[in-house]
């Protein structure tokens, strides 16, 4: 069952239990991964649904913390169910330890000694992490990795 039809399931099922922020979030997802369609012209495949919901996931996260910032408590709680509804729908999160295993494997491959080639290792780092692991985690992780 691809991605999509799990979330045209789960969509149906939040319908029938009268989940009315379930509903709204889910309806948000596939009508995002549907303007992603429109505009690459295609439909999309499970690993471009999973970069669709890694965004919206950055995305609430980071509303969440500004509206936290500003003492708008109900805002970043609504913010973060949101989050929980649409990490329900990525893979697994690998553990830090799982993601400084990939890094090390990067930094072998590419054979970093600095931070010139931080990008060279975060392009084999993203592609392996995408949808499992916090971009920002990631990216502090390979500096930490290349400055020490």
């Amino acid at each position: 069952m691809t991605l999509k039809d799990r979330l045209n399931e789960a969509m149906k099922e939040a319908m029938k239990a009268k989940a009315p922020l379930r509903l709204s979030t889910i309806r948000l997802v596939r009508s995002a991964i549907k303007n992603r369609e429109i505009e690459a012209r295609c439909e999309l495949d499970d690993t471009e649904v999973i970069g669709v919901l890694s965004t919206l996931v950055k995305q609430r996260r980071e509303s969440a913390q500004v509206y936290r910032e500003n003492d708008r408590i109900e805002l970043a709680e609504k913010e973060e169910e949101e989050l929980a509804i649409i990490q329900e729908f990525l893979p697994a999160q690998l553990g830090e330890e799982e993601i400084r295993g990939i890094i090390e494997e990067a930094v072998a491959a590419v054979g970093a000694v600095s931070m010139k080639e931080m990008g060279q290792v975060m392009k084999i780092v993203a592609a392996r992490t995408t949808g499992r692991a916090d971009g920002r985690l990631v990216s502090e992780l390979v500096k930490a990795r290349l400055a020490g």
